[in-house]
């Protein structure tokens, strides 16, 4: 068998899923944050992360508490233009801080679950 010229990891995420009590509005908002829309029903959605992950958006029977954190993270890479995308939208995200691996900051999301964004640490490689 020949070897492929593909420099990405042969394994990826396949599905994530979160619940949401108004899985329209969800969607928008994620698609907002820059996933692509896959598919779009009354009680989930689909949407796309970048290398192919779906994000499967299932109608949730009650918010989480206010604040609680995400089930996963974002991760963009310019993290500083990303916030001022969001700040001009009109949304309240924190300061930026500046880590050891990752920039990131905290935004709130559908249903009030707070989402952490991080910079990539990805480099020049393929994902």
């Amino acid at each position: 068998m020949a070897k492929s010229k593909d420099r990405r990891p042969p394994v990826a995420v396949g599905h994530v899923f979160l619940g949401a009590t108004d899985v329209s509005e969800a969607a928008r908002w994620l698609e907002f944050v820059g996933m692509r829309p896959i598919f779009e029903a009354d009680d989930f959605a689909v949407l796309e992360l970048r290398g192919g992950t779906h994000l499967v958006v299932t109608q949730a029977k009650r918010r989480p508490a206010k604040g609680t954190e995400a089930p996963f993270d974002l991760m963009v890479d310019d993290v500083a233009a990303t916030r001022r995308k969001f700040v001009a939208k009109g949304w309240k995200p924190s300061k930026i801080r500046v880590g050891r691996i990752h920039d990131s900051f905290d935004v709130a999301g559908p249903d009030g679950q707070r989402f952490t964004v991080t910079s990539s640490h990805a480099g020049r490689r393929a994902v």
